[in-house]
């Protein structure tokens, strides 16, 4: 009886713990630069997470399981927190998201477990490559300019059938570590006129047929999406994992800059002249940096 009792404990625990994973994958979606991807990998869950999504229909059952308490946190998150993250962004960019960046450089330990390989080796070029590549990709996002912001109320049927392809387009940068999708959506301005519908219009019960319309046509190019390219990282994890994980630390790596561009680009701030804002966005990073390594540490204890 205690031994089952401790099970259902640590059943119970390992749900919760998705849950949270889950809510710091959502998170990581409404920042422009970051990636659910990313977050996932760092958070030791990205293995998973692609498997089940590709074996969706295959093994339903053990599948749904695996998913459930991650999906339900990414909603929780976006829900929960879209509103003082937007907050934040507009009025405290630079501290809010230097946050989330040490939140994911003090998590790349997790990574770097991955990357040397078991029995542990010298990288080889092609390794080296794999990581070169990425990282380039990633920041390669920098430099593209933004896309005019597109008009949600007044489409039609192509601009429907467009946005389910913008749903695949971010659901793969979703799932790619270090690519951001919403910095995608940024770029082909699609990112703050979803995040106004759903903040002004949807929430306060205004255009509402539009709005889920609108929001039903991504989830279709999102759902597409998930599956077709964790696929795809399920093959490359399964044939070649150690070089898969350099690529997922160059992208990590890479999207770092992106990540400031895009705050940069959509605040119009280069320059702040009150030295204490630096202050509180070093200790904002020094704080999302242990608070991720300790997490880090403590999964590695418990296993």
């Amino acid at each position: 009886m205690e031994q089952q009792n401790t099970a259902k404990q640590n059943k119970l625990v390992s749900f919760l713990l998705d849950v949270l994973r889950g809510v710091a994958i959502g998170v990581a979606f409404i920042i422009p630069g970051f990636s659910g991807g990313s977050v996932a990998a760092i958070l030791g869950v990205y293995e998973k997470l692609v498997g089940a999504i590709a074996d969706f229909f295959k093994h339903f059952k053990s599948s749904f399981f695996i998913l459930l308490p991650i999906v339900l946190g990414m909603l929780l998150g976006v829900a929960a927190l879209i509103l003082p993250i937007q907050w934040g962004l507009k009025h405290y960019p630079m501290p809010t998201v230097t946050l989330f960046v040490g939140l994911a450089l003090g998590g790349l330990p997790s990574v770097t477990d991955k990357m040397r390989g078991e029995p542990p080796s010298k990288p080889t070029w092609k390794h080296l490559l794999a990581c070169i590549l990425p990282l380039a990709a990633a920041a390669s996002l920098c430099f593209l300019p933004l896309g005019k912001e597109v008009d949600l109320f007044h489409l039609n049927f192509g601009g429907y059938l467009l946005l389910v392809l913008i749903g695949i387009v971010g659901s793969a940068a979703l799932v790619v570590p270090g690519i951001s999708g919403s910095m995608l959506l940024l770029i082909f301005g699609y990112y703050n006129p979803v995040v106004r519908l759903i903040t002004e219009n949807l929430l306060h019960g205004q255009q509402v047929g539009i709005c889920i319309l609108v929001l039903a046509c991504l989830a279709v190019g999102l759902v597409i999406g998930f599956f077709g390219i964790s696929v795809l990282m399920k093959f490359l994890l399964k044939k070649f994992p150690r070089g898969t994980y350099f690529a997922i630390f160059g992208f990590i790596i890479g999207s770092v800059p992106a990540v400031y561009a895009s705050v940069l680009r959509e605040t119009g701030r280069i320059l702040f002249s009150n030295p204490w804002y630096w202050v509180v966005a070093a200790a904002m990073l020094l704080v999302g940096f242990a608070l991720s390594f300790a997490l880090v540490l403590w999964s590695k204890k418990k296993k």
